[in-house]
């Protein structure tokens, strides 16, 4: 499927900054207000009489924040955060600071580092190397993943690509799929991977995010499921593995973006301890829907 062609999607958000509530519920985030003090009137002033009360104004970003966070306490047990940006207005939330292994999404950072390192080296990557990357992306084929992260050069490559990226809070593995990663830090990547200022070419970011719009149908869920009606272009890349440490239980992932008139956002939602996968797609794609859904409903300046 072309991206023109993708899921569809609403938003509606007023730049007011960004700020990120952390943990497992709303305490400590309630509402927050500016005051839109207007100049006083000199007469008045000289006169002694008292100025008008400035009119309180919500402050949406925080309100809609602690909204989700508490939806996420509610819903996600402890084992779920949720990080989105809205590129044009830079209106940004995050829920939950815990790290999570990455499983298949990591993979869009495989391929973000091999399009660095053909830049770096003022080469285009190889017909063998963009076969291997659509199979990784649009069918999260292992095999493809596991020869392209050996050529970046595993590990020590990928590490070095993510301080390019901006990313903060990622800890890349010698076995690609269990690095160690948080919901911020994937936005970090996705904020990196379309700002036409980044380090990849317009050529590399439109090749990326192409193959995101081309998932196969049966890993078309996570961010997907939160587009509506407006949106015309929606991209994924999703990640799944039963966790031995958490006694088999699984961990599922989604990163994405969902473009629509006037808002280009970009999401991650990272979870683990479901029982079955089918569990873990069903509470990603709920706190996609409820967090995006908040954030449409802040008026546009």
């Amino acid at each position: 499927m072309s991206a023109s062609n993708s899921r569809a999607s609403r938003r509606a958000v007023l730049a007011l900054g960004v700020l990120a509530v952390t943990g497992g519920g709303a305490a400590g985030a309630g509402a927050v207000w500016r005051m839109n003090a207007k100049a006083a009137d000199p007469a008045r002033l000289a006169s002694g009489s008292p100025s008008p009360t400035p009119s309180p104004t919500p402050d949406y970003v925080a309100l809609t924040t602690a909204k989700v966070a508490s939806y996420v306490a509610d819903n996600g047990n402890g084992h779920i955060t949720v990080a989105v940006r809205d590129r044009t207005s830079d209106v940004a939330l995050t829920v939950g600071k815990t790290r999570f292994q990455s499983a298949s999404i990591v993979k869009v950072d495989i391929l973000a580092a091999l399009l660095l390192r053909a830049k770096q080296q003022g080469k285009k990557i190889t017909d063998s190397d963009r076969y291997k990357a659509e199979k990784m992306i649009t069918a999260s084929d292992n095999d493809a993943a596991t020869s392209l992260f050996t050529k970046i050069g595993g590990k020590s490559g990928l590490t070095a690509a993510n301080k390019t990226f901006g990313m903060k809070e990622t800890t890349p593995s010698v076995h690609w799929g269990m690095a160690m990663t948080t919901a911020a830090d994937q936005v970090r990547l996705l904020t990196t991977l379309t700002d036409e200022a980044g380090p990849l070419d317009e050529a590399g970011r439109a090749y990326l995010f192409d193959l995101m719009s081309q998932v196969e149908e049966d890993q078309d869920w996570g961010v997907p499921a939160a587009a509506g009606p407006d949106t015309t272009a929606t991209y994924v890349k999703n990640g799944w593995d039963n966790i031995s440490a958490d006694n088999g239980l699984w961990q599922v992932n989604t990163i994405g973006r969902l473009v629509e008139p006037g808002r280009d956002w970009l999401v991650a939602v990272l979870s683990g301890h479901h029982e079955t996968q089918t569990a873990g797609i069903k509470m990603v794609e709920a706190v996609a829907k409820y967090t995006l859904r908040e954030l449409r409903k802040i008026p546009q300046a």
